[in-house]
């Protein structure tokens, strides 16, 4: 039963919570792979953003490291978590990948028109033949359903096979400094592993409050892409803290998670189009001012933000030739000279770990053109 005299966090309380849980208070020098699994993954749903993730909250990172857990396929891409792509290490692609599968199966039922007449179980061991014979794109996996089901959609065909099975995007897509167009094949056969027992939703709430709390029921829902998980936190409640904002909405916490001082300072931090501290909460004002609802994205496109004393405070663009690396940076709102000096010290240290040009040039400007 909710403890309604619970403590009440106020929202920077909670900007800081979570700002220290997601390594975004001061840098750490936990390993790549460690910190993936801290987060419980990186939104990947572009190739560079979860290397801009990690340049944000590691000590002295290099892209190689991230691209060289790809290649030796400690971590992979795969859509998981709110049914998008996520940086992911091959524990966590194995196991939260069937804790999710309930929102593949909602997914799929979009295209249910398309595939009339379509026995799904056979369709999924037809494309997982076809996968691990070869990774396949989806292209390819839509000619070679098609003959099989010649009355269905092509399309729905293959996004079928993709939320039947845990398909995994093989390298070189994903790699650091070079490209390669999505080719598929399951989790299992590219990590040369048998399929495991899905996590367990109780260990996967822990986790979540432990890289994002304090958070209500309805965050996690949210982060999760699940529904129904109530009685998984009423299940958890006599391990845990429990909390108020400043609406009443009752949130969960673990006991020895930190809670630091709400005005312990909160640097610049640039990050990189759908990172997860801006999606990982129903209620994003602990770090989204309400005044700036929905201007860090349109639609499915999201921007690059700039976080200052925490909050949502600046949009960016990179530019690069092979000369110059331009960071344009757009205020939301008034930026005081200290701060812009800060924001500009960060790009500049951006710049330097995350751009192989030699030039580097900051930006503050009214209006950014982000369309491209």
């Amino acid at each position: 039963m909710a403890d309604r005299n619970a403590p009440v966090l106020s929202t920077r309380a909670l900007n800081r919570a979570t700002m220290e849980r997601q390594l975004l208070l001061r840098r750490t020098s936990v390993p790549v792979r460690d910190a993936i699994s801290r987060l419980v993954g990186l939104q990947a749903q572009n190739t560079r953003p979860p290397y801009f993730q990690l340049f944000s909250r590691l000590e002295d990172f290099d892209p190689a490291a991230l691209s060289a857990l790809m290649e030796s396929r400690e971590v992979v891409r795969i859509v998981s978590l709110r049914s998008t792509i996520h940086t992911h290490t091959a524990e966590d692609a194995l196991t939260l990948r069937p804790l999710v599968q309930p929102a593949r199966d909602r997914e799929l039922n979009m295209f249910r028109s398309g595939l009339v007449g379509v026995d799904l179980d056979r369709l999924a061991s037809r494309a997982r033949e076809l996968v691990e014979e070869r990774p396949r794109t989806m292209k390819e996996l839509r000619e070679e359903l098609l003959p099989h089901w010649p009355d269905a959609d092509p399309r729905a065909l293959a996004v079928a096979a993709r939320c039947r099975l845990p398909l995994v995007q093989v390298t070189p897509r994903g790699l650091w400094g070079r490209s390669g167009q999505v080719s598929l094949t399951t989790a299992e056969h590219w990590l040369d592993t048998p399929p495991r027992p899905a996590a367990s939703p109780d260990a996967t709430v822990l986790r979540y409050l432990g890289a994002f709390g304090p958070a209500s029921v309805k965050d996690m829902q949210t982060w999760a892409g699940l529904t129904r998980m109530r009685e998984v936190f009423e299940r958890l409640r006599h391990t845990l803290l429990t909390f108020r904002d400043d609406s009443g909405v009752e949130l969960f916490d673990l006991p020895e998670a930190p809670r630091p001082d709400p005005d312990i300072p909160a640097p610049p931090r640039f990050l990189p189009e759908f990172d997860n501290i801006l999606l990982g909460h129903a209620d994003r004002r602990r770090v989204i001012p309400p005044a700036y609802k929905g201007r860090n994205g349109v639609g499915n496109q999201s921007y690059g933000t700039v976080l200052a004393d925490g909050f949502l405070a600046a949009l960016w663009r990179l530019d690069e030739t092979r000369d110059m690396a331009t960071v344009t940076v757009q205020a939301l709102g008034e930026l005081g000279p200290a701060t812009r000096e800060e924001i500009t010290r960060e790009a500049v240290e951006m710049l330097t770990v995350m751009s192989p040009a030699p030039a580097h040039d900051v930006r503050f400007a009214t209006f950014v053109d982000f369309g491209d």
